[in-house]
C-alpha cells in the first residue's frame, strides 16, 4: 500500500463527496425511538436511510457484486446492510458497524450553531449526529474505495448501520437473527462509534460500561398544597428521593455501593495509567467545567478508571417540580427522577437492575408511595485479547495516519452491539474506535465532528481492511517496521 496516496484519496473524497451528504444528514431530526415514539409517522428516519443508501449506491455502482439494502422488519426501525465481495483475499469477513439514529437536540447551543443546522467552523462540523455516528458509513465506503484506487486486496466487507442504538439497540437483535446466514463468521468487527482521548493518535476502546436506566417516583400527596401549611407535617417528596439515593451512593464522594462494583483487571489498571499519562490534564480539560468547578479526583488514572470501570450514578431528568420562574409557595405532590446507573463492563445488568429496584423500593420512608420502573438495561463489553497481527496493524495504521503510536482506553458509554456480537462470535477480533474526542460533546449541545480525525480514521480503516485480508505470517511488527 502507498499510504500517502491513500491519504490523498481520503482527503479528496471527504470535502468533495462526504461532507455535503453529511451536512444533509445532520439536518434530518431522526431522533431515536426512545425520544421520538412517532418516528415512523414522522418519516425522518426513512429520510436518513434514503440519503445514506442513495449515496452508497452511487459510490459503489462500479464495484462488482456490491449490494446496498434498506431492511425494515415489521414494527422495527430500519437497518442498512451493505455487502462488498472480497477482492483477492480469502480472509475471514470484516463487519463494520455504525448507527444513524440520534439523541434529541438539547438546549444550550452557541449562537450560530444548532442541532439540525450544520455549521462548519474551521476543522469542526457542528450539528447533532455527525460524530455520533453518521460519519461511519461514509468513512467505511471511502476506505474501500481508497483500496480499490490502488488495486489492493481486501476481504469481504459488510457494513451494518442500525437505527435504534440510542435506544439501547432495541431492534438490533431481530436484525442479527435475520441476517445470521449472511453474516457468516466474521474475523474482525470494526465499530466506529467510540471516543478518542485526543486528536493526535489512534485510540482503541478496550471496554465499555453497562447501564441500568429507570425512573424513581416518590408520591406523598394527591394534590399540591400550600407549603406554609404543609411543611413540617407532610414529608417532602424531594427529600425522600434524596434519602433513597443515599442507599445507592455516598452523597459526599459519589461512590456507588459495592453491590454494583466489580474487580478491575490488573491489565486494565495498567492501561489506565498509560492513557492518563498520555492525556495528562487533557482528560479533565476536555470537559466544559464551570469556572472553578473541579473534577472528583486529582489523579488522572483514577478518573480514567472511574469512567471505564466503576459504577457511577447520574440524574438525567426530573419531573414534579415547576421551573424556578414558575415556582409558587406550593409543596409538590410527587418527585420523579430519571436515573442512569453506569455499571462495570463485566457486571450483569439484568441482575443489577433487579437489585436496584429492590434497594430503592424497600421500606419506603413515611410509607410514601415509591416505585422504580426500569426503562432498559444494557450489557457492558470487555474486549478479548488482541491477536498479534491486529496489534501490529493498529500500530502501523496509527503511525501512518497520525505519526504517533496507538493508545488504549476504556470507554464510559455503551454499545450494545458489541456485547451481542461478542457473545455470538467468541473468537472474533474487535477494533472499537471513533472521533468523539475532547469537547466533541456527543448527546449534548455543540456536538461536533473533528474533520481531520475523521479523515485519518477513514485511512486507518482502509489499512485494517487491507491487513485483514493479507496472509498472517506477513503481518508482523518487524515487517511493518521494515
Amino acid at each position: 500500500m502507498d499510504f500517502p496516496k491513500l491519504q490523498q484519496f481520503v482527503d479528496r473524497i471527504w470535502p468533495d463527496e462526504i461532507l455535503p451528504a453529511l451536512c444533509e444528514y445532520i439536518a434530518i431530526p431522526c431522533e431515536s425511538p426512545a425520544f421520538d415514539p412517532d418516528w415512523d409517522a414522522n418519516g425522518h428516519m426513512q429520510r436518513a436511510v434514503e440519503l445514506m443508501t442513495g449515496w452508497a449506491r452511487q459510490h459503489l455502482r462500479e464495484v462488482a457484486g456490491a449490494s446496498v439494502e434498506a431492511l425494515c422488519l415489521p414494527g422495527r426501525t430500519p437497518l442498512i446492510f451493505i455487502d462488498l465481495p472480497a477482492v483477492g483475499s480469502a480472509g475471514a469477513p470484516v463487519l463494520i458497524y455504525g448507527h444513524l439514529d440520534k439523541q434529541p437536540p438539547m438546549a444550550g447551543w452557541a449562537v450560530g450553531r444548532s442541532a439540525w443546522a450544520p455549521s462548519l467552523e474551521g476543522d469542526r462540523l457542528y450539528g447533532r449526529g455527525g460524530a455520533d455516528d453518521g460519519y461511519a458509513m461514509f468513512a467505511a465506503i471511502a476506505a474501500v474505495l481508497g483500496l480499490r484506487e490502488q488495486g489492493l486486496t481486501y476481504p469481504r466487507c459488510m457494513i451494518l448501520i442500525e437505527a435504534s442504538e440510542e435506544s439501547s439497540s432495541i431492534d438490533l437483535p431481530a436484525y442479527i437473527e435475520h441476517l445470521a446466514p449472511r453474516l457468516g463468521e466474521p474475523g474482525l468487527i470494526v465499530a466506529l462509534d467510540a471516543g478518542c482521548g485526543n486528536y493526535e493518535q489512534l485510540w482503541t476502546t478496550t471496554s465499555l460500561r453497562g447501564q441500568v436506566a429507570g425512573t424513581l417516583s416518590v408520591r406523598v400527596l394527591d394534590d399540591g398544597v400550600h407549603s406554609g401549611d404543609a411543611s413540617g407535617i407532610v414529608p417532602s417528596s424531594f427529600r425522600i428521593a434524596r434519602r433513597l439515593l443515599s442507599r445507592l451512593e455516598d452523597a459526599d464522594s459519589g461512590e456507588v455501593i459495592a453491590d454494583f462494583q466489580a474487580e478491575i483487571p490488573p491489565s486494565r489498571r495498567a492501561q489506565a495509567e498509560i492513557a492518563a499519562a498520555a492525556l495528562g490534564e487533557g482528560l479533565v480539560e476536555s470537559f466544559p467545567f464551570h469556572r472553578d468547578t473541579r473534577a472528583v479526583s486529582k489523579l488522572p488514572a483514577e478518573l480514567a478508571l472511574n469512567r471505564a470501570w466503576r459504577a457511577q450514578l447520574a440524574i438525567t431528568g426530573l419531573d414534579g417540580l415547576p421551573t424556578v420562574a414558575q415556582a409558587a409557595a406550593v409543596m409538590q405532590p410527587f418527585t420523579a427522577l430519571k436515573l442512569s446507573l453506569r455499571l462495570p463492563p463485566t457486571l450483569d445488568p439484568v441482575a443489577a437492575g433487579q437489585r436496584l429496584k429492590t434497594l430503592l423500593e424497600a421500606d419506603p420512608p413515611y410509607r410514601s408511595e415509591v416505585s422504580f420502573a426500569i426503562d432498559f438495561t444494557s450489557p457492558g463489553w470487555h474486549a478479548p485479547a488482541v491477536s498479534p497481527w491486529l496489534e501490529a496493524s493498529l500500530e502501523r495504521a496509527s503511525q501512518q495516519a497520525f505519526g504517533r503510536s496507538s493508545a488504549l482506553i476504556g470507554g464510559g458509554g455503551g454499545i450494545p452491539f458489541l456485547a451481542m456480537l461478542g457473545e455470538r462470535f467468541p473468537q472474533v477480533q474487535f477494533v472499537v474506535t471513533g472521533v468523539l474526542g475532547p469537547q466533541s460533546n456527543a448527546h449534548g449541545p455543540n456536538e461536533f465532528l473533528h474533520l481531520p480525525t475523521a479523515r485519518r480514521i477513514t485511512a486507518v480503516v482502509a489499512q485494517l481492511l487491507h491487513d485483514a485480508g493479507a496472509p498472517r505470517q506477513a503481518l508482523t511488527s518487524a515487517a511493518f517496521a521494515a
